[in-house]
């Protein structure tokens, strides 16, 4: 205006708060041939067509042109989840991990007869309920998916025949699965259990995937005593560690140690658990928001054999873990060569009670040796490696 440059609006807001800001492509332009003359081929009633923005490319460089071949060729992308109190929810923390990683929004999609969408909790991902694998499959047909993610532990050949009939050029990647069904995976992740002799399996901690806040974490410093400890037995915890540890530490023998005591949003009967409040000694928290926060706060630790386990060895806090079932028993990090001290599958009270003694009274030599092992691993390069190869198939 007169010369200057001035705002197309009238008070500064954010863009998405602005009125609709349309700029011409001259993709097209449709006339009435009556209005066409030799000076002009726009008439006095003018409308505008709008087309989506990666459609709205104009190419005018080779910086344009890049542009838009990556347009042309962005994935579309789809994760198949479960998650619920017997299959735990690590897989539901991974997979909402995983989507954060793609350029294009995946779809979500989860059984509702297996999964209750409360486990994910609050979070910016499309999440699609299915009624059965049928209902998948059929849905799958209409979006032509070019990457499909599995994440519900064992698949079978039948399933995968099936899945690969419904997107028969999409890249398959599985997370977790020791079933047949990884024969016809173009790509499998295993980091909870040892090496594979098939070549698309990738198993082993080198492809564990930690949560984004970890990584902003450094490992512990080693107190001189112990003064605080860490409970947390995973999402679901179906043996009901937690429920044991709680009547165990409110024992008088331990009022001089805070316990801090997580449960995860697949727990039953957590409004009971809450009453342990009581105890000036004993915190219990329900779905935290800021685990490495809290994690880093402790001594030492005592939980199960997934994806918890990472987490503390990443923060190097000494830790005793035991199984949930007979799958956490094949998990083969979480072991006493890697620096955890194991004591198996639904160990007595006694066996838990032993330990949690020793290593509340393990000097400060003996907690430095058990961190030295746990920090021995590389457990924040997997998203890295993972991510490369999905982009590399």
């Amino acid at each position: 205006k007169n010369g200057k440059k001035i705002p197309n609006y009238t008070e500064r807001l954010n863009r998405q708060y602005l009125p609709p800001c349309y700029m011409e492509t001259g993709a097209f332009v449709i006339s009435k041939r009556i209005v066409v003359t030799p000076k002009t081929r726009i008439g006095e009633n003018v409308d505008i067509f709008e087309v989506p923005e990666d459609e709205a490319q104009d190419v005018d460089t080779f910086e344009d042109l890049r542009s838009v071949a990556a347009t042309l060729e962005k994935q579309k992308v789809a994760i198949y989840v479960n998650g619920n109190n017997k299959r735990g929810i690590g897989h539901i923390y991974r997979a909402l991990e995983i989507a954060d990683e793609f350029y294009s929004k995946p779809h979500i999609y989860y059984d509702t007869n297996q999964t209750d969408p409360k486990v994910f909790g609050i979070t910016t991902h499309e999440l699609i309920p299915v009624n059965g694998i049928a209902d998948l499959f059929e849905r799958c047909k209409k979006e032509k998916y070019t990457v499909f993610i599995n994440d519900i532990l064992t698949t079978s050949i039948d399933y995968m025949i099936g899945l690969k009939s419904v997107l028969p050029d999409a890249k398959i990647i599985n997370f977790e699965d020791d079933g047949e069904g990884i024969l016809k995976a173009d790509l499998v992740f295993n980091a909870l259990y040892h090496e594979n002799d098939l070549p698309q399996v990738k198993a082993g901690e080198k492809y564990y995937i930690s949560g984004k806040t970890f990584m902003f974490y450094e490992p512990i410093k080693v107190k001189e005593h112990v003064k605080k400890v860490f409970i947390s037995f995973g999402g679901a915890d179906p043996q009901n560690y937690s429920d044991r540890l709680l009547r165990m530490i409110t024992n008088e023998d331990y009022k001089k140690i805070k316990f801090v005591v997580v449960l995860g949003r697949a727990k039953y009967n957590v409004e009971t658990l809450m009453d342990y409040n009581k105890w000036d000694n004993i915190e219990v928290l329900y779905d935290v928001s800021n685990m490495p926060e809290l994690m880093s706060s402790c001594d030492i630790g005592v939980t199960s054999r997934g994806r918890t386990g990472y987490e503390l060895a990443m923060l190097g806090i000494p830790s005793i873990s035991m199984a949930q079932n007979q799958r956490e028993e094949k998990h083969g990090f979480v072991c006493n060569e890697n620096g955890f001290t194991y004591i198996g599958l639904n160990p007595a009270d006694e066996i838990i009670e032993s330990n949690l003694r020793m290593y509340i009274n393990l000097s400060k030599e003996s907690r430095e040796q058990f961190q030295n092992k746990l920090l021995s691993h590389d457990l924040r390069g997997g998203r890295k490696r993972v991510m490369s190869l999905i982009n590399g198939l």
